[in-house]
């Protein structure tokens, strides 16, 4: 893939915005241009937080349109659902398998749904469903999970492993870096394998 949409969705408070920063710094050191824009309204409040990172030779817009992701990731089992839209056949969606109760769900007024890995299976979609919470939970740092999607996404890019791993010590404070680089390293194992 030497141009490519990704996708980041989840909730707020799960690291999607450091993880997007994260992506973009790797992608443009690797040489592409990067355009990237997040909406992350309610997101203090467990609202629905969203990050565009669109890369190539030359990118003019930073906003991915519908049916155009090459890849989605899901930071939040529900919100892999909620940003379909975005997805085309083909397209790879590494879905967290966690579940963060919506406040409709919440208060009963709601269901969540018990088969969402199945619709999105339905849909012509490469997907890869990952305890990122289970995982960023072996390493030690259980608020890792935003590095162990990062670093499975990282295994589906044109950027060496070393770029990832420079930028997360560039940007995680020195007191949690090893667990996050860990918690990178595993993510990156999972898709790889």
């Amino acid at each position: 893939m030497q141009a490519g949409n990704v996708l980041l969705c989840g909730v707020g408070g799960q690291g999607i915005l450091l993880a997007s920063e994260v992506l973009s710094s790797a992608l443009l050191r690797a040489g592409f241009d990067v355009k990237q824009s997040e909406v992350h309204g309610m997101a203090q409040r467990g609202g629905s937080v969203v990050s565009h990172v669109r890369f190539g030779e030359k990118v003019y817009s930073p906003l991915i349109e519908f049916g155009t992701a090459d890849i989605a990731v899901s930071f939040e089992l529900l919100e892999a659902l909620r940003y379909l839209p975005y997805m085309k056949k083909g397209s790879t969606v590494l879905v967290n398998t966690q579940k963060i109760l919506p406040a409709p769900v919440a208060t009963g007024v709601e269901t969540y749904p018990e088969d969402v890995i199945a619709q999105l299976e339905s849909r012509d979609l490469r997907v890869h469903a990952i305890d990122a919470f289970g995982i960023a939970a072996s390493v030690g740092e259980k608020r890792a999970v935003n590095m162990v999607l990062v670093g499975a996404l990282s295994a589906l890019l044109p950027v060496e492993e070393r770029i990832f791993l420079d930028i997360v010590a560039e940007r995680i404070p020195e007191k949690i870096r090893k667990v996050n680089a860990g918690a990178f390293l595993k993510g990156r194992e999972i898709i790889r394998r």
